[in-house]
């Protein structure tokens, strides 16, 4: 937090019965982490610096590109053709909107070796992700560490929300108990997505975690709500204030999602033709050298955040600590093999 709430700018919250002048006090000694600066986690950060929320950790793997810009409010075309990663052009916008906030960029993927180190020290996690195997994740390390948690996702015009308090509420694995299967469920890929429900489930994240924030638990709608706006359906099934018996994380106190795994992780893109190639150890990548080592390849571009090599059939993007987007293929054996190749880590 850098300084105390001016209470005139937020006169219009404080207003509001809800929060007040003393949770408009809340807000400012809090701190949040948002895991996906996407579509979802963009929105997400804006809403809550606006509120006034005293600090803000914005987490995000990846890089602006033109394709986002329709639902990814934070980024403009200049954010895209300078090749930003997403953590630092939210940082840069959401300083803009307002001095009293600290933004934190961490420009990193969420893995099971730093999770719990991301998310100790807030008071809520929101999840902008795109894929149910980090949800999973977060699911695991905010109940370990009884850190309330926001989920959220959407595709098309369809999407759904609800609210974890670990040891409270049901967590996402009483409700999902397994990652569901490849190709069992819509991504952006398939369905598409407009902005409009972004906004719609964004709205329902954030309201929830300033109940959160501002103690007002009583308030939290504890739901699993659907909504889909093209069809204009909305379905708000109640959950038990109970855990499962049979959950393996509420109940087991087992966090699978947190285990080690040996060597590299490839995770395929939501809705980009490319494979993120996460290695097994910890490195560091001189761009200077090894754009050197590069030229002969392909075309190759880089700034401190990140280098590019462009070849006649990928696209090749990687970051300081060695984590790599091979774009052009959705099949991580043929990523991992480009990665060996020109990384060699």
């Amino acid at each position: 937090m850098k300084v105390a709430p001016n209470i005139g700018r937020y006169s219009r919250q404080v207003l509001f019965s809800g929060i007040g002048e003393e949770g408009q006090i809340r807000l400012a000694q809090s701190r949040a982490a948002i895991i996906g600066c996407g579509a979802l986690g963009s929105l997400q950060a804006e809403m809550l610096t606006r509120a006034g929320i005293g600090s803000l950790r914005v987490i995000d793997r990846d890089f602006v590109e033109e394709s986002n810009l329709h639902r990814q409010v934070l980024f403009d075309e200049s954010d895209a053709a300078s090749n930003l990663p997403k953590a630092i052009a939210a940082a840069t916008r959401l300083n803009r909107i307002s001095s009293t906030t600290s933004i934190e960029s961490r420009v990193t993927d969420v893995n099971y070796s730093n999770v719990e180190d991301l998310i100790e020290d807030v008071d809520v996690v929101l999840d902008g992700t795109d894929n149910f195997e980090t949800r999973f994740l977060i699911n695991d390390a905010a109940v370990k560490l009884g850190k309330p948690w926001v989920y959220g996702a959407a595709v098309g015009a369809h999407g759904v929300q609800m609210t974890i308090r670990p040891h409270e509420t049901p967590c996402l694995r009483c409700i999902f108990p397994e990652v569901p299967a490849a190709g069992t469920t819509p991504t952006c890929d398939t369905a598409g997505v407009i902005l409009p429900i972004i906004a719609t489930i964004v709205s329902y994240q954030v309201v929830e975690a300033l109940k959160l924030l501002t103690g007002r638990i009583s308030d939290l709608h504890g739901s699993l709500i659907q909504i889909d706006l093209w069809s204009n359906r909305l379905t708000s099934v109640r959950l038990n204030d109970t855990k499962s018996a049979d959950c393996p994380t509420c109940a087991g106190g087992r966090y699978d999602f947190l285990n080690s795994r040996a060597g590299q992780l490839a995770t395929p893109l939501c809705g980009r033709n490319a494979v993120q190639i996460s290695p097994g150890t910890k490195s560091h990548l001189d761009f200077e050298v090894l754009a050197r080592q590069l030229r002969s390849a392909g075309k190759v571009e880089f700034n401190q955040y990140l280098l590019r090599l462009i070849t006649k059939s990928f696209e090749i993007t990687v970051f300081p600590d060695a984590r790599g987007i091979i774009k052009g293929t959705e099949d991580a054996n043929v990523a991992r093999s480009l990665y060996a190749r020109y990384i060699g880590v």
